[in-house]
């Protein structure tokens, strides 16, 4: 899934290989099933599996109930077919929230099978891509330390589990998050819990436990090591330093002689001095920043705070530390399930104003999107269909923007949601997919550029003829609808505006890529992470909080995955069209606003 060896996109030679040795190897493949508090085991199926057998093992090895549960796989539920099952793929042992009918015939497993035993390497990469050679070396090195007793260190800061794991000269070689541990995890050691596994997590589009290979695709999509992402992949780790929560809060869970295995985010340690937010954002090279802008708006990073970005300062020769690298880390909020609103540290550093070089719009224009998708298919087979739009949809609108002359600034600003006392609108891209999905089903929005004395943004009216189906409740605090300064009601054709409020109703979530209410209570965004702060620490403790506790909210104004495929692409025509008047609008306002705003007082 990741590796230094192979960086740029690969061949249809490649992947075609790749799909030859799976084929062969259909009859005998390895999955990770891990369930809801955690567990995981390393299962070698043949080719008479099926969920059942695969169920009952981990019932025997691992002690956990399995009845009223489901095999998942990203957006797929398994039945008793497994066949379609790919080599390494990691699945989720779920509860299910409606009774299913467990009569359907399968054949069972003989007793001498059951109880399955895991001899795997204390650290087994997920995965058998060429893009795992480097990732398997700096593996090689860390094991052979742990044999020679240096043992990991927990990190401390952050919300999350993490641990350094150190090389034979006990210096930190890797950082390993383990998926059940992230915020709101059952085993989150910092007392952050309260969600299962899959449940939405600290955006309301990122599930629990799904930070992990999203940090993977991040890797994955920087072709050539473009915007320096470290070396980063999915393993399965066996460790007593992991936690575990025996009583739901903080069991003290580092179990002494007990090997717990855990599916985790495995990247390679970077030294450096600092981060961004303990260094002068002057002196940091104009390439580094579009570099790392490009990707985090390609996978419309949530998260892009000045504490991920690492400073690496070199000597130039002459004793000075006068140039410095940056090193992105912490992708896990990246990639939504629908779109959200972005966070761009870098939106008002002075190098992000600074036009696209030759090299860059170069690179922007060879990205392509749908066979982006399709790299991540094939390494990630857990990632929801959802991510992908969103990545189609971002590169897309990245590559118009581009193309068209737009500077990283302008771009991450069409991106960004703004707030208007205690209301937030949808972003200027949110509003060109506004408009696109409206054309599929023949309702009209009326996009008014052109600014107002009173308003420095964009007016839109929004009129659709079936007037019979008012859903006016949607967005109505959220979407400003203007039409000779009074509100309209949004109609038949917009449902895919459904609010996503953070504070639903007590019991219900909403999903993300749906907007149906299911059962379970769910929680919401953090914006920042100044929350944290505010008396989370209390005579030297921790103050444990559920996931339901003090959250701010969220909506989601535009969703993606409802749409059929012949939809979907009908939209993207749509879209793509929509970019251009938009973006000309936009630069007219944005330089009617700078000459017509600079003898204001």
């Amino acid at each position: 899934m990741a590796a230094a060896a192979l960086r740029g996109p690969i061949s249809n030679e490649t992947c075609l290989n790749s799909k030859t040795v799976e084929v062969n190897q259909a009859g005998r493949r390895r999955v990770f099933v891990q369930t809801e508090n955690g567990c995981v085991l390393g299962i070698e199926l043949d080719g008479c599996e099926n969920a059942r057998s695969v169920k009952k093992k981990l019932q025997f090895s691992l002690n956990v109930p399995t009845e009223e549960t489901s095999l998942t796989c990203g957006d797929t539920v398994l039945k008793n077919d497994l066949s379609t099952v790919r080599n390494n793929s990691p699945l989720l042992l779920t509860r299910n929230c409606l009774h299913r009918s467990s009569s359907t015939p399968c054949l069972s497993p003989s007793v001498k099978n059951l109880h399955q035993r895991d001899e795997s390497s204390p650290i087994e990469v997920i995965g058998c891509s060429t893009h795992f050679f480097g990732i398997k070396q700096l593996v090689s090195g860390i094991v052979e330390a742990m044999k020679n007793g240096i043992d990991p260190v927990p990190v401390h800061s952050g919300l999350g589990g993490a641990y350094f794991f150190r090389d034979v000269n006990g210096e930190n070689a890797a950082i390993i998050k383990p998926t059940d541990e992230e915020p709101f995890a059952p085993n989150n050691p910092k007392g952050f819990v309260g969600k299962a596994l899959g449940q939405p997590g600290l955006k309301c589009s990122v599930r629990v436990g799904e930070t992990g290979f999203r940090e993977v695709a991040a890797y994955l999509l920087d072709y050539d090591g473009f915007a320096n992402v470290p070396l980063t992949a999915l393993v399965k780790v066996t460790h007593p330093i992991f936690n575990v929560n025996n009583d739901g809060v903080n069991g003290n869970g580092h179990h002494q002689g007990n090997q717990i295995c855990k599916i985790a985010s495995f990247q390679q340690f970077i030294p450096h001095d600092c981060d961004a937010s303990d260094h002068g954002t002057s002196s940091f090279p104009v390439s580094a920043v579009h570099h790392i802008g490009i990707l985090d708006v390609r996978i419309l990073n949530t998260d892009r705070h000045a504490g991920n970005l690492l400073v690496r300062r070199f000597d130039c020769g002459d004793g000075r530390f006068n140039q410095v690298d940056l090193i992105p880390i912490d992708h896990g909020l990246s990639l939504p399930e629908s779109l959200e609103d972005p966070y761009f540290e870098w939106i008002h550093w002075p190098q992000a104003s600074i036009p696209f070089s030759e090299d860059e719009l170069r690179y922007i224009s060879n990205l392509d999107p749908f066979y982006d998708s399709e790299l991540l298919r094939e390494e990630l087979p857990m990632i929801h269909e959802a991510c992908l739009r969103v990545l189609v949809l971002c590169t897309t609108f990245l590559k118009e923007a581009a193309s068209f002359g737009l500077c990283l600034a302008e771009i991450g600003e069409i991106m960004t949601r703004e707030f208007r006392g205690h209301a937030e609108e949808p972003s200027k891209l949110e509003l060109i997919c506004i408009k696109a999905r409206s054309l599929l089903h023949g309702s009209e929005v009326k996009m008014n550029t052109t600014s107002s004395n009173d308003e420095d943004n964009f007016q839109f009216d929004l009129e659709c003829e079936d007037s019979d189906r008012d859903i006016s409740r949607i967005l109505e605090d959220k979407l400003f609808i203007q039409n000779n300064s009074s509100k309209k009601n949004v109609t038949s054709g917009m449902n895919f505006l459904l609010k996503l409020e953070e504070g639903a109703e007590e019991g219900q979530e909403i999903d993300a890529s749906s907007g149906t209410k299911i059962k379970e209570s769910r929680i919401g965004s953090v914006g920042d992470k100044s929350w944290m702060h505010q008396n989370a620490i209390q005579d030297g403790g921790w103050f444990y909080r559920s996931g339901n506790e003090h959250l701010s909210t969220s909506s989601s104004f535009v969703t993606l995955a409802d749409m059929n495929e012949e939809e979907w692409l009908a939209f993207l025509e749509n879209f793509q069209k929509l970019m251009p008047p938009v973006f000309l609008n936009y630069r007219a306002w944005r330089v009617g606003k700078r000459l017509g705003t600079s003898c204001k007082f």
